[in-house]
């Protein structure tokens, strides 16, 4: 059975509709774009199941049947078919139940039973621009084993290599190993846990935790036999002269050190506001231990002239 000319015109009319607000996004692969359609599908199919209770129940059950692979259902769907917010091109999304919508009536009339599963049926076997899970590639060839610690290149599509993909902290063809500036803090014949070192350590990364453990110092840290990798700070004369600008004061920080801008009433300064002055700047002057700012009667008293007796 294929659509009715009224469920074309619907499906056109929504194609239209979104076709301004999602033209300039970008289009998806084949097998994300069918997939992005199927699940849209499937929201549909959850949507317009109904629900019985009560009365003769062998009629609703009857009556259900009927509903089930109906025009009217199928209708229902495909009229907010592609509406998700994770369909970011929806134009596209409804082209391709537009071309496919031959494939999709079958399914939904025929198939369902038999293949349950409309992302394999649709995806995999009719079109053939996916691939079952964990197989890649034009012929679905078995991913690489990742070990529970990556992904495989292309998995569940035609493309990629179907080498691993290692998470953040391993490496290795079969992500057995800890990457660089990560130790192995547990591992058993089934699992692999690899931890981050300590920030202190650099290159050549760690034994273990803390800073203890690193074979060498990143800047900004040095060694200590006693304690490992220690911070520096820079600003410290010794360490770092003239770190930062005349109207700036140094602050450390692990690893390294931040120049911040004076109080504006300094001419200098060893620290955050008007107290950590080293000298007032100009208008300014120094009272209870701050820089203030001179006020119009000090100024007047500072420019009346001295009048001596005769």
């Amino acid at each position: 059975m294929l659509f009715k000319s009224n469920s074309l015109s619907i499906i056109a009319f929504v194609a239209l509709a979104v076709a301004s607000t999602s033209a300039d996004k970008a289009t998806p692969p084949p097998c994300r774009a069918c997939s992005l359609l199927v699940t849209s599908f499937k929201v549909g199919l959850e949507r317009t199941k109904r629900g019985h209770g009560g009365g003769d129940t062998a009629w609703e059950e009857e009556k259900l049947r009927s509903y089930k692979n109906s025009e009217v259902r199928l209708v229902e769907i495909q009229e907010r078919l592609c509406s998700e917010a994770e369909v970011a091109n929806k134009d596209h999304c409804h082209n391709l139940a537009n071309e496919h919508e031959a494939l999709i009536e079958d399914w939904f009339t025929h198939k369902q039973a038999e293949s349950p599963d409309l992302q394999s049926w649709l995806c995999v076997e009719q079109l053939s621009v996916c691939c079952p899970s964990n197989t890649y590639g034009p012929s679905c060839l078995p991913c690489s084993d990742c070990s529970g610690n990556g992904k495989c290149k292309g998995a569940g599509t035609r493309k990629g290599n179907g080498k691993c993909l290692c998470d953040v902290g391993y490496a290795g063809s079969n992500c057995k190993e800890c990457a660089r500036q990560y130790y192995e803090s547990f591992r058993d014949e089934n699992k692999l846990l690899c931890t981050q070192c300590h920030t202190a350590c650099g290159d050549g990364g760690c034994t273990g935790s803390g800073p203890k453990s690193c074979r060498k110092c990143k800047d900004g840290w040095s060694m200590d036999s006693e304690a490992g990798c220690v911070d520096v700070n820079e600003c410290l004369e010794q360490q770092r002269p003239n770190a930062c600008r005349a109207q700036q004061f140094c602050v450390n920080n692990e690893g390294s050190f931040t120049c911040l801008e004076c109080d504006r009433s300094c001419n200098g300064c060893d620290g955050d506001g008007p107290d950590m002055c080293k000298e007032c700047a100009d208008g300014f002057v120094l009272k209870d231990g701050k820089c203030h700012v001179i006020s119009d009667s000090e100024t007047l008293l500072s420019e009346e002239p001295t009048h001596k007796e005769l």
